[in-house]
C-alpha cells in the first residue's frame, strides 16, 4: 500500500485551534474532569465545543478498505467489553465480513481475534454497535436489523417508514450512506430522509431491542449537502466536507429545543475522503474512517 501523504499543518488553522483551546477556562475543564469520573451523577452532557486532532489507529490494506466502519460499545455485554474494536471494510455489494479485535490498536496490524459472516450483506457505512448488538442497513432494504454478537444470528429487523435508500439521500460523499445509525447518551439514533421531509435530514430514537421508532423530528438541514453527522447529548451535529482538510462540523439540531443552530468548529479531514463518522459516549471521542485510515478525534463538551 502507498504511504499515506505527509501532512503539513497550516499555520492558520493551527491557531484557530490553538485559541480554542486557550478559551476554556481551566475551572470549566476541572468540572468536565468531575463530570465524567466514575460514580458521577451527571452524564456530562454538554454541547461540543471543540474537536481536536485526528490520531490514526489503523489503515486498512486492501481497496476494500478505502471506506469503511469501525466501532466499540459504549455499553458491552459480556464476554465482549469497551476495549472490544470491531471492523467492517465497506466496499463491494457482498460486504458481510464483521470483523472483532480484543482492542483498537489491533485494527491496523495483527490478524482479527475472530471474523463473523453476517447473514445479510450490509450496506454502507452506518453501523453501529450496541449493547451486545450490531445495527445495521441490510443492503437494498429501508430497513435496520440488529445482530447479535453473541448469539451470531439477527434478532430484530424493522422497515424506517418512507426511508430513502440505495442512493436517495445519501451524504454529499454518496456511497450509499442513506441510512446512518449512531449512539450517543441517551440510546439509538437513526438518521436518515423521506420524501415528504424533501430531502432534509429525519432523525428518530429507536428501541435496541425492537427498533420500534420511539420519536421523530423533522430538521431543515438538507441531507445531501453536509458529508456526515453524529449525534452528542440528543444533538444532532454534521460535518461541512468529506474532502476539505479544513472542514467545519457547521450545524447543530437540538431534539430537546426542535431547533437548529450554525456552528464552524475546525474539523479535519486528515486524508481527505471522510466516509464514517459517529460518536463513542463511553470514550468521548469521534470514532471516523477517512480514506483507508481509522482514526479517532478528542471532543471537549461545554458544560450544559
Amino acid at each position: 500500500p502507498a504511504a499515506a501523504p505527509r501532512w503539513e499543518p497550516q499555520p492558520l488553522t493551527y491557531q484557530e485551534l490553538q485559541s480554542q483551546r486557550t478559551e476554556v477556562p481551566v475551572s470549566r475543564l476541572l468540572e468536565e474532569a468531575a463530570l465524567g469520573a466514575p460514580g458521577s451523577e451527571d452524564s456530562g452532557c454538554g454541547e461540543l465545543v471543540w474537536v481536536g486532532e485526528p490520531v490514526v489507529l489503523g489503515r486498512a490494506d486492501s481497496i476494500a478498505g478505502k471506506y469503511g466502519v469501525w466501532m466499540k460499545d459504549p455499553e458491552p455485554v459480556s464476554p465482549f467489553s469497551r476495549d472490544t474494536t470491531w471492523r467492517v471494510d465497506a466496499v463491494g455489494t457482498e460486504v458481510r465480513q464483521l470483523f472483532q479485535y480484543e482492542e483498537a490498536e489491533q485494527l491496523g496490524r495483527g490478524y482479527p481475534a475472530k471474523v463473523h459472516i453476517l447473514p445479510r450483506p450490509l450496506e454502507s457505512t452506518g453501523a453501529v454497535v450496541y449493547r451486545g448488538g450490531l445495527f445495521f442497513q441490510p443492503r437494498l432494504s429501508r430497513s435496520v436489523a440488529r445482530y447479535d454478537l453473541r448469539g451470531e444470528t439477527i434478532t430484530a429487523e424493522r422497515e424506517i417508514p418512507g426511508a430513502g435508500y440505495h442512493g436517495q439521500y445519501p451524504y454529499s460523499w454518496g456511497g450509499y450512506t442513506d441510512i446512518d445509525l449512531a449512539v450517543d447518551e441517551t440510546g439509538l439514533w437513526v438518521i436518515y430522509s423521506t420524501e415528504s421531509a424533501r430531502g432534509a435530514i429525519v432523525l428518530s430514537k429507536l428501541d435496541p431491542e425492537t427498533l420500534e421508532i420511539r420519536r421523530t423530528w423533522e430538521t431543515n438541514i438538507r441531507k445531501r449537502g453536509v458529508a456526515n453527522s453524529f449525534v452528542i447529548c440528543g444533538t444532532l451535529y454534521t460535518v461541512s466536507s468529506y474532502s476539505a482538510p479544513n472542514a467545519t462540523i457547521n450545524f447543530a439540531y437540538d431534539t430537546a429545543t426542535g431547533s437548529s443552530r450554525a456552528l464552524s468548529i475546525p474539523f479535519e479531514n486528515r486524508f481527505r475522503y471522510l466516509s464514517m463518522l459517529d460518536y463513542n459516549p463511553s470514550e468521548r471521542q469521534l470514532f471516523a474512517w477517512d480514506s483507508f485510515n481509522m482514526v479517532s478525534y478528542p471532543v471537549r463538551l461545554s458544560r450544559a
